[in-house]
C-alpha cells in the first residue's frame, strides 16, 4: 500500500520519509503589579510541524508536472489526511510548503526530490 492524502496515491514509495515534530505548547506570561515575577498561563497544546520527503518518479516531463499540479492542489488552507505505507492515520494536516529540489533523469524517466511541510492543527 501506497502513502495517500485524502486517499489519493500522489507520491509513489520513493524512499518516502516522514518525520514527524513535537507538539507546540503555548503560553501567556503577565506581570502583576506588586507581586515579584511573573503569572503564567498555559494555553495548552497548539500544532506541531510534520516533514515529508520522497522522490517522484514519471516517464515524461508532461507527467511529472501533472503530478506537482496534483500536489500543489493540496495547499489550499483545508486540512487533510495522510495515511503512510504502514497504516498510519495522520489527521488535521494544512499543507505549507511543497517544494521540488533536485530534478534528474533515470532509465525509466525523470525523478524529483521533493519536500513538503505540513502543520497539524489541533482540534
Amino acid at each position: 500500500m501506497n502513502a495517500t492524502l485524502d486517499g489519493q496515491e500522489l507520491f509513489g514509495e520513493q524512499r518516502l520519509e516522514i518525520e514527524l515534530g513535537s507538539l507546540h505548547r503555548d503560553l501567556m506570561e503577565r506581570a502583576v503589579p506588586g507581586l515579584d515575577g511573573v503569572v503564567s498561563i498555559d494555553l495548552g497544546g497548539r500544532s506541531r510541524k510534520i516533514k515529508q520527503r520522497g522522490v517522484l518518479r514519471s516517464a515524461s516531463r508532461m507527467q511529472m508536472n501533472e503530478k506537482i499540479s496534483a500536489i500543489s492542489a493540496y495547499m489550499d488552507g483545508d486540512t487533510h489526511t495522510l495515511i503512510t505505507s504502514r497504516g498510519e492515520s495522520i489527521g488535521n494536516l494544512r499543507m505549507d510548503t511543497f517544494k521540488v529540489t533536485k530534478e534528474h533523469a533515470d532509465g525509466a524517466g525523470l525523478c524529483c526530490d521533493y519536500e513538503i511541510v505540513y502543520t497539524q492543527l489541533v482540534a
